[in-house]
This record gives structure tokens, C-alpha cells and sequence, in this order.
């Protein structure tokens, strides 16, 4: 089984290409970096931190998803394979690729959180100093109206 999950931000904009197809239709092709973590101990206890440096390539709507919304800092969720290969370089020495092709890519955080805003997940709207709606209990959760608790599919 060939299957990839990485976490990490771009290291910078998507370079985007569009390559022509025997049918005539272009094709989006989307080269991007992640900057994945990696953390390690040492022998002395501490925790040190280091990234890995990964070649993504996103192909088609995929593609065409990462020209429009991803830019250099977004952190993203990626799904994909390992795909190697090998070319012959302009001075004729072999060069070996390895790329993660890209099956599905998703924001790993929220916009707000993305500009320096206040974290991911859902913000309560407050309405003159409350902190939860009024049909919502301190927890967030939402208040269960009387009389239908035996038509609630769980218990």
C-alpha cells in the first residue's frame, strides 16, 4: 500500500503550469513544498525541533484548487502516494524525484488563525456580554426543548 498523510505549511506559492492533453483539453499541474515538523529528543532530555522538506504535486481540479486558495504559510492536510522518478539533466547526469502526488489536500487551520486571529473552531456570536446564545447552556451546547426527549433517535 502506497498512502501518504502530511501536515505542514507551504514554503512558498504554489508554481502552477497547465500542460496540453492528446484531447486537446490543459491540465493544472501544482508543484508546492511542505514544511513538515519533526520533533526528537536528545540524550540531555530536550526536545529539539526540525522540518522535513517535501515535494507535493497536485494534478487537475486539485491542481486548480491549490493555484486559487493556497499560499506560502497555509497549513494544509495532504493525502496522497509517493510517486519517484529519474531524468537525465542538460549536463547528462541522472537525477532521481521523489514527489508525494497530491489524492486530497484540506486547510489545517482557519482562516482567522491563518492572519494571527484568534484560534480555529466555532466562535459563539456574544450579544451585549454573553458568552453562548440564548438557547445554548454555558457549555455551548443547545438546550433541549421540553417534551421531546423519547422522539430523540439516542438516549
Amino acid at each position: 500500500m502506497n498512502k501518504v498523510i502530511l501536515m505542514g505549511r507551504l514554503t512558498r506559492d504554489p508554481v502552477v503550469r497547465y500542460s496540453q492533453q492528446s484531447s486537446g483539453d490543459q491540465l493544472c499541474v501544482a508543484r508546492y513544498t511542505l514544511a513538515v515538523d519533526r520533533r526528537f529528543s536528545r540524550r540531555g532530555g530536550s526536545d529539539e525541533q526540525s522540518a522535513d522538506f517535501i515535494g507535493c504535486v497536485a494534478f487537475g481540479k486539485s491542481g486548480e484548487f491549490a493555484e486559487k486558495y493556497l499560499k506560502q504559510g497555509t497549513k494544509i492536510c495532504v493525502t496522497g502516494r509517493i510517486q519517484t522518478g529519474s531524468y537525465t539533466d542538460k549536463d547528462g547526469n541522472k537525477r532521481y524525484t521523489t514527489d508525494v502526488v497530491v489524492e486530497d489536500q484540506e486547510f489545517a487551520e482557519s482562516k482567522g488563525a491563518a492572519s494571527g486571529g484568534q484560534g480555529g473552531g466555532y466562535q459563539p456570536q456574544s450579544d451585549a456580554g454573553s458568552s453562548a446564545p440564548q438557547d445554548a447552556s454555558a457549555e455551548g451546547f443547545m438546550n433541549i426543548p421540553e417534551g421531546i426527549e423519547n422522539d430523540l433517535p439516542f438516549k
